[in-house]
């Protein structure tokens, strides 16, 4: 009985031993949610030629945005769970398990956390009509008339939705949530005055950066413990006087769950060995991020606990699913 059990461990460890050396021997496709010029498209684009050349096979991007960011997650869950289909995500892929009860998958059940690729700060922003200029301004016009402004973000369950809650919560504040279409959140914050649109949100720096060079933005404050070589000019958060506040966002790869291990694991590996490169790491700095390095493992539990501080914060701040 002992033999047959170990024969059959020893079996199992050669299936996977072979699925990964076998791996790729097909083109793969990388699924993002957001659309062309978006940061996980721009992410994408970049390692996709240096996975090619790892792996001497085609590595194509797909845009599928749609259905508030869920099209691309929902099309790589029903795809077959052999590594083929890979799905590059912001930090949403976590939030959204703890607010959205509607979605064609689970966020966390029906797929595997492979890798982790970068961290980097949002920026809050209002709009130039709206007339404020700082932390200090948009705390004391919140409380002036509280529940009366509005924040914008790129949808509900997403890392700008939750990072805004998260804010209003430290800050004191109440506001209301005005998730606006795709690609309209920055367009509505720069209308506040004018159509009725929403006085701040947070995005990324990228994103933003035009607008606030261009004066249709005011950069209030970003998001992480330390200023952005981007905004150097511009103060955290912490700084700006909501001590403490700490709010990164990422990205990472996500694979359909049952997708062998030992394929995982590779994936995991190449990845990784990617984006430590020397022209990644020029890309990432240009691009303001910081390059994130973790094991399997560890990006899996670290998804898993970033899922629960949602849930935790939607909580606090009476954000219902």
């Amino acid at each position: 009985m002992l033999t047959r059990i170990a024969l059959g461990f020893v079996f199992s460890l050669l299936v996977l031993l072979q699925a990964s050396q076998d791996y790729p021997s097909k083109p793969v496709r990388i699924i993002e949610p957001f659309g062309a010029g978006g940061g996980p498209d721009l992410i994408a684009r970049a390692i996709s030629p240096k996975l090619s050349e790892v792996w001497g096979q085609p590595v194509t991007v797909e845009n599928h945005p749609g259905a508030g960011s869920t099209a691309a997650p929902a099309l790589v869950a029903k795809s077959p769970a052999d590594g083929y289909t890979l799905l590059v995500n912001t930090n949403a892929q976590a939030y959204s398990a703890a607010l959205l009860k509607n979605l064609p998958y689970d966020p966390l059940k029906d797929f595997i956390p492979v890798t982790p690729l970068t961290s980097q700060a949002y920026v809050l922003v209002a709009g130039k009509s709206s007339g404020i200029t700082t932390i200090g301004e948009l705390i004391a016009a919140a409380k002036a008339k509280p529940g009366e402004l509005k924040f914008a973000s790129t949808g509900v369950g997403t890392g700008s939705h939750l990072g805004v809650e998260k804010f209003n919560l430290e800050a004191g504040i109440k506001a209301v949530h005005a998730p606006a279409k795709a690609g309209e959140a920055i367009a509505d914050v720069i209308g506040n005055m004018v159509a009725g649109g929403a006085t701040y949100m947070m995005a990324p720096i990228q994103i933003a950066l035009a607008d606030i060079h261009a004066g249709k933005l005011r950069a209030l404050g970003v998001t992480t413990k330390s200023r952005s070589h981007l905004l150097p000019e511009v103060p955290t958060i912490s700084e700006a006087g909501v001590t403490g506040f700490d709010y990164p966002f990422w990205y990472g790869v996500w694979v359909p769950v049952g997708t062998p291990a030992g394929v995982v694991d590779k994936l995991a590996k190449d990845i990784a060995r990617v984006m430590a490169a020397p022209e990644l790491r020029a890309w990432l700095e240009e691009h303001g991020a910081d390059r994130m390095s973790m094991t399997q493992p560890e990006f899996a539990r670290f998804v898993q606990e970033e899922s629960e501080s949602a849930k935790r914060i939607f909580k606090a701040a009476g954000v219902n699913p």
